[in-house]
């Protein structure tokens, strides 16, 4: 049994020592392709592999068809919409995430681009404070629940929304749930959107809901690129001069945005949300630990993809 570590951007050193000796322990063969350059390497590299890990690697058709012997990506981190999950279900291979890794990381990083804005982006201006104001939580999954806690800490009353998630379970963490994203939207001054990039939420961030935000009123995107409307974006920008808007992830109007709104928009040189020491080790170990747990014992349980 061969495990492939296939990560263009590395996992910290202590974090690969650590992984190998997971998967050594197990007794399976570790192979590393770090800092690659092309996918041809990355093709070459999965031809004999039964297992693959990876961070914002894209696993695709063609290199699932280059490695016949796979049978298992995990993805090191939440998101997991860089592998193709509909090819890894037609050839029976299983697709996992490692949830609630990096969680806290990105949480706190979406607490940090608050703090920059409502200090007018450490400009020397006057600004104001998180302490009562309104916080609504577009999504309550691992980093939602994360971004909550941390938010109580600075005193903020704290909503959320999640389709998914039980009304209950919000409560119980002492947020106030709410029916719908509209009703986020309206009773919010700030909301933090964490919801994936799905068929029904790619572009579902448009005019008609930042427009249901009250005055002076901010989004962070410590999300995803493709669930906000780009266009509507910055119409709303320039419709309400009151509204900041602060990514992890570059829009594909980044330039335009910089120039049109540099006191009311930022994103991040590059997505950083889990770029922590901590977070990266988290996330590789669990990796490690869940590939060694499907061949063990069959053990599926972040699977993501159908089984065919």
């Amino acid at each position: 049994m061969k495990i492939l570590l296939a990560t263009e951007k590395p996992f910290a050193a202590q974090a690969v020592l650590e992984i190998k000796e997971i998967v050594a322990d197990a007794g399976y063969d570790f192979v590393v392709l770090e800092k690659y350059t092309g996918k041809a390497q990355l093709l070459a590299a999965v031809k004999d592999v039964d297992g693959i890990i990876i961070r914002s690697d894209i696993i695709d058709e063609e290199v699932m068809a280059a490695a016949p012997q796979l049978k298992i990506v995990i993805r090191a981190g939440a998101g997991y919409d860089n592998v193709s999950l509909d090819a890894a279900t037609q050839r029976g291979i299983c697709v996992m995430n490692t949830p609630g890794q990096n969680a806290n990381a990105v949480a706190e990083l979406a607490l940090g681009l608050m703090v920059f804005a409502i200090r007018n982006f450490y400009d020397g201006s006057s600004g104001t404070e998180l302490l009562g104001k309104r916080l609504g939580i577009h999504a309550y999954g691992n980093v939602g629940r994360n971004v909550a806690r941390i938010a109580k800490g600075f005193g903020m009353e704290v909503y959320a929304y999640d389709a998914f998630c039980p009304a209950e379970v919000i409560e119980k963490d002492g947020v106030k749930p709410l029916s719908s994203a509209e009703e986020l939207y309206s009773a919010c001054q700030y909301v933090s959107l964490h919801i994936p990039a799905t068929a029904e939420t790619k572009n579902s961030i448009n005019l008609a809901l930042l427009e249901r935000l009250p005055s002076k009123a901010m989004l962070i995107n410590t999300a995803r690129k493709e669930v906000i409307n780009e266009a509507e974006l910055e119409k709303f920008l320039e419709i309400r001069p009151d509204f900041k808007y602060l990514t992890d992830i570059t829009p594909g109007n980044d330039a335009v945005l910089k120039e049109k709104f540099p006191k009311r928009y930022f994103s991040t040189p590059k997505k950083m949300g889990a770029q922590t020491a901590e977070a990266n080790i988290n996330a590789g170990l669990a990796a490690a630990r869940q590939m060694a747990s499907f061949f063990q014992s069959g053990d599926e349980r972040f699977r993501v993809n159908g089984k065919g």
